[in-house]
């Protein structure tokens, strides 16, 4: 058993909702205590699409709010995180015998106005016999909607709320479960687990913040005692990654015949996205994975458009997650809402669940949920995030390129394109990755690809990784160009290093 101090607020995971709570509270003076089973992101936040967008489909099911409240999160995030979140063009084209087009013309003005739209440009009209993003599509196309959006590094804005929340005095453990909590004399003491020491202590806190995302239900049932437990619907959505489809910097949104739609986006530079599917999930949300239908549904969708067909042989890495959406009782999976939902658990002590949400709007969330817990715990300060950069986000908006260029002067071994990525993940916290490094020897041991051992050690000591895994595919995309003996090398290496709990998690 460790003694612990008794602290304002536990918040039971490391997801894009827990974290950003955790960072709220943190920063408004309320000591905060994080467990998150895993690593960060390790599920619903890292297997997204990727986009900051308002969601011009949930117009069709009347989200005006949701719409409204993602849209207006566009530019703030953007301008708070401008190395791993930027604006990104879409393409819609316009297909006879689905959505007319006084339709997607509508929504999109709708789209463009209601949102607070200040630095992304309008909507335009494209003819798509002379636009280059014609080119890759079958000729029926003929015209096409451009709208703007927003792409986001999404495991990476978690591990940045999570490393600014501990910067502002939280205490976040990764691969620490819950087991059990009980309240007495106006205190929760909660029981985890520390899965690396193989240890059990308690924690004392005054307030449970329940953000366990696909398993907020089981929280409830198995460390909290509740019965007959069902808030969420867990909805499966998987994404396939293929070889660089087109050339072109924006993105298309495809419509499909069975009123889906799914996207096809640049990714990690070589690489396109496609995603993503929509089907109810049982089952333990560990084990989710694609499965035959999906990579069958995501191949023939696109292929409906593209001029090359998108084929299973050239898939070079798919995932998959859960997404814990508030059960409303939506009939079909893509209808239910993905508007959030906060609650007080009666019956206990101080308990409030997060049910539901996206990631482009876990900011707002967390802003809400602060309000009610200053309505349980007592206010402290007023809401701050909004014009708060995260970590290394701390340069324009529009200055990415500028960043660049200041990593190249300060660092002129680089090659340009690591330099990019590392402005891409970092921003102009990537200084501190390389030091005093004068040279590329000094980044130490070579793993593969551009990820060096200077870069391993920084996410060791400030950004819990523990494994390979949590390096290659969370907190960097490198697995997607390490072999698996290049990546079982770096297991290797980070298990001996003997760094069972990184620095960071102190």
């Amino acid at each position: 058993m460790e003694d612990s101090p008794i602290h304002d607020i536990f918040v039971v995971g490391g997801g894009i909702n827990g974290c950003g709570i955790a960072r709220d509270a943190a920063g408004r003076g309320y000591s905060v205590f994080l467990a998150e089973m895993n690593d960060l992101a390790s599920g619903t936040s890292s297997g997204s699409t990727k986009l900051i967008h308002g969601g011009l489909r949930y117009l069709e099911h009347y989200e005006f709010r949701l719409v409204r409240e993602a849209l207006m999160e566009r530019e703030v995030l953007w301008r708070n995180a401008p190395h791993i979140i930027w604006p990104l063009r879409f393409v819609l084209p316009y297909v006879k015998g689905l959505r007319p087009a006084w339709m997607l013309r509508l929504g999109l003005f709708i789209y463009d106005h209601i949102g607070g739209r200040k630095l992304l440009p309008p909507t335009r009209t494209l003819d798509m016999r002379r636009d280059p993003t014609g080119r890759p599509l079958k000729p029926i196309f003929a015209k096409a909607f451009e709208y703007s959006d927003g792409w986001v590094n999404d495991a990476r804005l978690v591990a940045l709320n999570a490393r600014d929340a501990a910067d502002r005095g939280a205490r976040i453990h990764t691969r620490t479960e819950v087991e059990d909590a009980r309240y007495e004399d106006g205190t929760w003491t909660v029981l985890v687990h520390d899965h690396v020491k193989d240890s059990h202590y308690e924690v004392k806190a005054r307030l449970i913040v329940n953000a366990a995302g696909p398993w907020v239900d089981h929280v409830l049932s198995q460390a909290l005692g509740r019965s007959n437990v069902h808030n969420v619907r867990l909805v499966q959505g998987s994404h396939i990654v293929v070889r660089r489809k087109f050339d072109d910097p924006r993105a298309y949104f495809f419509q499909n015949a069975d009123g889906r739609i799914i996207f096809a986006i640049p990714y990690e530079e070589e690489f396109t996205l496609i995603g993503t599917t929509d089907q109810d999930y049982s089952g333990d949300p560990h084990d989710v994975k694609i499965s035959d239908a999906e990579v069958d549904y995501l191949c023939a969708a696109a292929s409906e458009y593209f001029v090359q067909p998108v084929k299973r042989s050239d898939i070079v890495w798919t995932y998959s997650a859960v997404r814990p959406l508030y059960d409303d009782g939506a009939s079909k999976a893509q209808e239910a809402t993905r508007d959030y939902v906060l609650r007080m658990e009666s019956g206990t002590g101080p308990l409030i669940n997060a049910f539901g949400g996206k990631i482009t709007t876990y900011r707002r969330l967390s802003e809400a949920m602060l309000e009610k817990i200053g309505e349980v715990l007592g206010e402290k300060g007023k809401p701050w995030t909004a014009n708060a950069p995260l970590p290394g986000g701390d340069f324009p908006a529009t200055g990415y390129e500028a960043q660049v260029e200041k990593l190249k002067e300060a660092y002129p071994f680089l090659d340009l394109r690591h330099a990019r990525r590392l402005v891409r993940l970092y921003g102009t916290r990537a200084q501190n990755l390389l030091g005093l490094a004068k040279s590329v020897a000094d980044l130490g041991r070579h793993f593969g690809a551009d990820l060096y051992e200077a870069e391993v050690r920084y996410l060791i000591a400030s950004e819990w990784a523990m494994t390979a895994e949590d390096v290659l595919w969370r907190r960097t995309k490198r697995g997607l160009r390490l072999s698996p003996a290049e990546a079982q090398t770096l297991d290797e290496f980070m298990k001996g290093l003997g760094r069972r709990h990184s620095a960071a998690a102190e």
